[in-house]
């Protein structure tokens, strides 16, 4: 079985999306028209901008969308998912590849997420960090350690890779244990602010109001969302679940491992990058990997 997953914050690289802009008049008339939405020219920062251009939240969250549902619409008929899934921001892309939601209102969604959540990261500094070979439940119990501060687990990435987030002191002094704990690396990451944490939480509260007010349809296929883990298919669920993910970790190990249970053996990423492919494998070896760029 198929499973089309979809990636997150992180992914982006200058000239994303360039060759199907200009190779395919679907893809172009797509482009223009997030252009027009958005009210500046997207496409010119992601093809030709440079680095620090794309990594301005309010760029990012839309130019990786952009390049995900675009490429998975110009797919046509050979676009029959199982089972879709995407990383943090990448579940709107599975979303609207999956016809859960329009591509106009994914990406006003998506641009609305990106607005709050830099708003949020201005309100209270704060950041995450990867720690590496330290199981879940140890990364875990030194969170809840540290007193005072704000520590979570935001990404469940897979076996032996979690990312913690919180406030600058509580990740600092968070990262010191976590190393005396025995962990390989407890590295912070170049990000604006504490995603998936509680710190997200005005940010969260701003999209449940568009969330709430946007058509969502019954998907093509089951969706596995990162609040959840498992298949969903009912827009009322779905909707809830998106709300809640902003504040809540990205469980993505659970999920593969779900949908690995439920039958997919191929897994093909769309979009820009290949993080989500090396991840999978990481879950397991077994499963059939491709990506499409």
């Amino acid at each position: 079985m198929k499973a089309y997953v979809f990636p997150g914050q992180g992914a982006q690289f200058v000239g994303m999306g360039k060759d199907l802009y200009d190779n395919n008049a679907l893809a172009k008339e797509m482009f223009e028209k997030a252009n027009d939405i958005l009210g500046f020219r997207i496409t010119d920062l992601m093809f030709a901008g440079t680095d620090e251009d794309l990594k301005q939240t309010k760029v990012t969250q839309p130019a990786i969308f952009l390049h995900s549902v675009i490429l998975a619409k110009t797919l046509g008929d050979e676009f029959q998912p199982d089972m879709t899934a995407g990383h943090s921001l990448g579940e709107f892309s599975a979303l609207v590849a999956a016809g859960a939601l329009s591509f106009e209102d994914g990406l006003v969604l998506v641009s609305k997420r990106a607005m709050a959540m830099q708003k949020a990261c201005e309100l209270n500094p704060s950041t995450m960090a990867a720690v590496l070979a330290l199981p879940n439940e140890k990364v875990e119990e030194i969170c809840a350690t540290i007193k005072d501060e704000i520590v979570v687990c935001a990404n469940y990435n897979c076996p032996g890779q979690v990312v913690i987030s919180g406030t600058i002191p509580g990740i600092d002094e968070a990262c010191e244990k976590m190393l005396a704990a025995g962990a390989k690396r407890a590295l912070k990451l170049k990000v604006g602010g504490a995603f998936h944490s509680p710190l997200m939480e005005p940010a969260r509260a701003e999209l449940a109001a568009a969330i709430e007010g946007t058509t969502f349809s019954k998907p093509i296929c089951p969706i596995y969302q990162n609040v959840s883990t498992v298949a969903e298919t009912c827009p009322d669920t779905i909707k809830k679940n998106l709300i809640a993910q902003l504040t809540a970790p990205v469980r993505w190990t659970q999920s593969v491992q779900n949908m690995i249970a439920d039958g997919a053996n191929h897994f093909i990423e769309l979009g820009p990058g290949a993080v989500l492919q090396g991840l999978i494998k990481k879950i397991n070896k077994e499963v059939t990997t491709e990506g499409k760029q």
